[in-house]
């Protein structure tokens, strides 16, 4: 409702979809496979960018976190992450002798990793974020064709077309998305949108003190990213998923859920 007493027509069309998708799930399905919102440059992009150019993926090596959790404050501060939200996270594993394992999540990253009483075996850390996957269930639950994905392989929430239905949060095998408190969009990680097609890192890649965090143009055979994957071993997250994540991880112990 505006000001004069006027109901904004947008909110009123955003109410209605809203009603028709979660009420009935009547247009799940065949609204969710519409992806018109990928046919146009996303307006964070920088307007000189070519984006046909370019097919972005990312990487994670799980030896070289050390939990300081710099890339949560570097992600918060860039992209005004609502407290008590986050756009990636960072989880410590702790294993015990007789085989037990323990997980800590770190969402907060003023707070950090509480002091383990008993010493485990073995710890590790695991930063986590939106796989930006090739086929994306998150996408194609979408009943308004506001989840999806660019010509560059990112997968982005046209707020504009959002109605927080939250399927999508719902869908994500990974966890990577949340309601917008302020906006009652869906929200996740961008790979820092507006930095990368300025040809920037991410702000968490560029914070991370031991270059963990790996970004980098998949599109391109000698790009650092092509060539670790090339030279390196590595896993991805719920591949029985079949969702084809772009988020590779080096070193991945096989006690991470």
């Amino acid at each position: 409702m505006s000001d004069d007493g006027k109901r904004d027509p947008k909110q009123s069309r955003r109410d209605m979809l809203k009603a028709m998708g979660v009420g009935a799930g009547l247009l799940l399905l065949p609204i969710g496979r519409i992806e018109a919102a990928g046919d146009d440059k996303p307006s964070q992009a920088d307007p000189a960018y070519d984006w046909s150019k370019h097919y972005w993926g990312y990487a994670v090596d799980t030896t070289k976190c050390i939990g300081c959790l710099a890339c949560m404050r570097a992600c918060r501060a860039e992209n005004d992450v609502p407290a008590g939200y986050v756009r990636t996270w960072v989880e410590r594993y702790s294993i015990a002798a007789d085989g037990t394992v323990r997980v800590d999540v770190a969402r907060d990253e003023t707070k950090g990793f509480e002091e383990i009483k008993d010493e485990p075996v073995k710890s590790f850390f695991v930063p986590k974020l939106c796989n930006h996957c090739e086929k994306s269930v998150c996408n194609q639950v979408c009943p308004v064709g506001a989840a999806y994905r660019t010509k560059d392989g990112v997968v982005l929430v046209d707020t504009q077309r959002c109605i927080g239905c939250g399927y999508c949060v719902q869908a994500c095998p990974y966890g990577s998305r949340f309601i917008n408190p302020r906006t009652h969009t869906a929200d996740k990680c961008t790979l820092c949108y507006h930095r990368i097609t300025k040809g920037m890192q991410p702000a968490c890649v560029q914070a991370c003190p031991q270059g963990a965090r790996i970004f980098g143009d998949l599109a391109d055979k000698q790009s650092p990213l092509s060539i670790l994957l090339k030279q390196r071993r590595y896993r991805l997250l719920k591949p029985e998923m079949g969702t084809h994540p772009k988020c590779y991880y080096v070193g991945l112990e096989r006690e991470v859920i």
